[in-house]
């Protein structure tokens, strides 16, 4: 996390002041659910030149308000790479949206001929993996997740090239509340996500930034208060806190498709445990698509009255309260001519 490329790398996601104020557009199944819902067809009748359309209008539409975008090599970049403004950092899905469910927990994979290596090579300033984990999942499906988030992280350190990991938790298949959307889980107790948190921020994994769920439901998170719910709560995101702050790993926050309203909430606690940002989708750009796609004009028009009104206020609500990321170069070995090209291995 001290090398030159992963530094240079952070700071492209972040705006001149240290805040993350990103926007992720690598969803795959939540949009072609709000496309479905959109047009009124079935999810399966969504084609190709619909995703492509849709993420091209939401980096058109958001592109220039966000420190950073979250794009997917399979739509995003071919939709929009090209209108992705030079000032806007780049982070790039690595994992395959289709997890493999087994009774005993999920296991995520990469995408198909897709690397780390292409990711840099093709101007990428990160690589993000959604990694599905909960620690009561079984030996097996744990090691393999460890396993492969562990795989990404030597490859990001062999290109130095920063590693933005995502951790959900999810329901189990026999869970009253089990599905496969990307949903928030219904039965998601906060030891879950902190003990993973706690697992990944180990140096052998090489996690630069953490994109991270709330650790208590965002739908039923009480306002940030001197209360028993309050004070429970924020003892749960402090705790996420103390251990990004001790591995010296900043952390931002998902939406996980919760009410604005709500989000801003989340991101109230977070700040106040000492997240830097956030990297949200949904909260910010899911009804321009649901109320207007496939209509251009509309869809541009919504974004423009909403989603951006939107970013702008989670933007406002960061710069205002959440603690700023800095980088930390160390030039204390170079004392002579060639000294970096001989240190940089």
């Amino acid at each position: 996390m001290t090398t030159i490329g992963k530094i240079r790398g952070l700071t492209r996601l972040c705006d001149d002041d240290g805040h993350f104020t990103m926007v992720a557009l690598d969803q795959r199944p939540p949009l072609i659910a709000a496309i479905a819902k959109a047009k009124g067809i079935d999810a399966a009748k969504v084609g190709f030149d619909d995703m492509l359309a849709a993420k091209r209008l939401l980096v058109k539409g958001l592109a220039r308000d966000a420190s950073s975008m979250l794009l997917d090599p399979n739509f995003a970049l071919p939709a929009a790479i090209d209108i992705l403004p030079a000032k806007t950092g780049l982070i790039v899905t690595l994992e395959e949206h289709r997890f493999e469910e087994t009774s005993d927990g999920r296991k995520s994979r990469s995408i198909d001929n897709w690397t780390v290596e292409k990711i840099r090579r093709l101007g990428g300033d990160a690589v993000k993996v959604l990694a599905w984990y909960r620690p009561d999942a079984s030996p097996e499906v744990l090691a393999h997740q460890k396993a492969y988030v562990r795989t990404v992280g030597a490859e990001c350190r062999r290109h130095d090239i920063p590693y933005v990991l995502e951790l959900l938790v999810y329901p189990f298949p026999e869970s009253a509340n089990h599905t496969t959307d990307y949903v928030e889980s219904a039965d998601k107790r906060a030891e879950l996500v902190i003990d993973s948190v706690k697992e990944f921020a180990k140096p052998e994994y090489g996690v630069d930034l953490f994109k991270l769920e709330t650790p208590v439901p965002g739908a039923t998170l009480p306002e940030l208060g001197d209360d028993t719910a309050s004070r429970d709560a924020a003892s749960a995101f402090a705790a996420v806190g103390s251990i990004c702050r001790d591995a010296g790993i900043p952390w931002v926050m998902l939406s996980g498709g919760v009410a604005p309203g709500q989000f801003e909430r989340v991101l109230r606690y977070s700040y106040a445990a000492g997240a830097q940002g956030f990297l949200a989708g949904r909260t910010i750009w899911l009804d321009a698509v649901e109320s207007s796609f496939p209509d251009e004009d509309a869809v541009l028009a919504s974004l423009e009255s909403d989603g951006k009104q939107r970013l702008a206020s989670l933007t406002a609500l960061t710069r205002e309260s959440a603690t700023p990321w800095r980088p930390d170069y160390d030039f204390s070995d170079i004392a002579r001519e060639g000294d970096l090209a001989t240190i940089y291995a």
